[in-house]
C-alpha cells in the first residue's frame, strides 16, 4: 500500500509535470497522470487507461480519457505508438526506442536496445528533413511443423 507521504509527492510531481507543459492540473488529468507514470514506463490503450480509471473510482468518460492522451501527446508526455488505423498504443518512454508488438495478445513490448539500420532509405520530399522513426516488428508464438 502507498503511504499518504508517497501519495502527496506524486500529486506534487504530476502538478509540476503538467504545469511544466503548460497543461492545467485538473483533477481528471492529475487521476490518469497518477495512473499512467505511477508504474514507471508502459503502454496503454485509451480503453485499458479508461478500465484502469474506473476501477480505482475515478469519474472519468472514455472522450475525456482519449481527449488527455492525445493533450499528454501533444505535450511530449508520452508518445502514440499507431499499430493500425484502428489501435493505438500510448507509450510513457518518450525516448527514441523500438517495439515488437505480439499479434494474439495486442501486447507491445518494448525492442532490447540494439543497432537497427536501415538501408536505401529514400531522400524526403524538397523542403522536408526526417525527424524521426518508429519502428514496430509484429511478431506472434512460432508454428512448430
Amino acid at each position: 500500500m502507498i503511504d499518504s507521504r508517497t501519495d502527496m509527492n506524486l500529486l506534487e510531481d504530476n502538478c509540476s509535470r503538467l504545469r511544466a507543459v503548460n497543461l492545467r492540473p485538473t483533477k481528471q488529468r492529475l487521476a490518469l497522470a497518477d495512473l499512467l507514470f505511477a508504474k514507471g514506463d508502459r503502454h496503454v490503450s485509451a480503453e485499458n487507461l479508461f478500465e484502469e480509471a474506473k476501477q480505482a473510482g475515478v469519474a472519468i468518460s472514455l472522450a475525456t480519457v482519449y481527449n488527455t492522451l492525445h493533450q499528454f501527446t501533444e505535450s511530449k508526455l508520452l508518445k502514440a505508438i499507431a499499430i493500425d488505423s484502428n489501435r493505438t498504443y500510448f507509450d510513457t518512454n518518450v525516448g527514441d526506442h523500438n517495439h515488437f508488438y505480439i499479434e494474439g495478445t495486442d501486447e507491445l513490448i518494448d525492442m532490447p536496445e540494439c543497432e537497427i539500420r536501415i538501408e536505401n532509405l529514400p531522400s524526403p520530399p524538397e523542403g522536408m528533413e526526417i525527424s524521426g522513426m518508429d519502428i514496430v516488428v509484429r511478431i506472434r508464438p512460432s508454428r512448430k511443423s
